[in-house]
């Protein structure tokens, strides 16, 4: 990456859950060293409710978001764009850095099974500031 700050846009369908927890982890642990962008390709009225309480169990709050719809202007801004199960629905840049991350969907499902989906998507988000936006002098 350059000397810039990089700008990572999470894209998932509804924006309500994955892509919420991991803008909201990315934020947490890398502070402003990213700019963190998230939507959906048809984001949902609200935040995944579960997904927002086991979020706060890490100490982040993202039960005040507002899912977003996707835009183009979001894609060319974006360094990395990381897609969350939206298949075609982020349109292809030449020079932007894709992602796929297979992860399941936490509507309908209970604390226990989301955690497993938060502590896979922090896992993924540290491995991704280690190589996008690493501590100065660390």
């Amino acid at each position: 990456m350059t000397d810039r700050k990089p700008t990572v846009l999470f894209v998932c369908v509804h924006n309500a859950g994955r892509s919420q927890m991991a803008a909201g982890y990315l934020q947490h642990l890398a502070g402003d060293r990213v700019e963190v962008l998230s939507s959906g390709s048809a984001p949902k009225d609200s935040i995944n409710p579960v997904a927002a309480e086991v979020m706060l169990e890490e100490g982040i709050d993202i039960s005040g978001n507002e899912p977003k719809i996707l835009t183009d202007d979001q894609v060319q801004a974006s360094d990395v764009v990381i897609t969350m199960g939206c298949g075609d629905a982020c349109k292809f840049y030449p020079g932007k850095r894709y992602e796929d991350w297979e992860l399941d969907d936490p509507a309908g499902q209970g604390a226990d099974s989301v955690r497993v989906i938060r502590d896979d998507i922090k896992s993924r988000i540290e491995a991704l500031i280690a190589e996008i936006a690493p501590e100065q002098g660390a």
